[in-house]
């Protein structure tokens, strides 16, 4: 059976040189709506983050659970950012059906 990480990260907000580094940082996790507006007209466009990719079970604003698989991913994510943020991860087990939504099978 695949195991399931727990991820949980902290950031500094005093690392980061502006507001928008930070935002930086959240969208290019979480993702974001972009909206445009033209003649008269708005425009909304998903712009996708990384856990868009990842099959993910958010769990708080800053805790999310992914599979083994994908964590290297998410790593080589952090430590980008590493010299901003704190982050942990722990194995936590899951009932067959999350295992099941975590690998797309749901």
């Amino acid at each position: 059976m695949p195991r399931a990480i727990l991820v949980c990260f902290s950031i500094n907000t005093k690392k980061f040189s502006s507001s928008s580094e930070r935002n930086k940082f959240f969208k290019e996790l979480y993702g974001w709506k972009q909206i445009i507006k033209r003649n008269k007209r708005n425009y909304e466009y998903r712009r996708e983050g990384i856990l868009d990719k990842i099959p993910h079970i958010r769990v708080d604003q800053s805790i999310f659970i992914i599979l083994e698989t994908h964590l290297k991913l998410m790593q080589e994510f952090f430590r980008e950012w590493e010299d901003k943020i704190r982050w942990e991860e722990f194995e936590v087990l899951l009932d067959e059906e999350r295992i099941k939504f975590l690998e797309g099978e749901l």
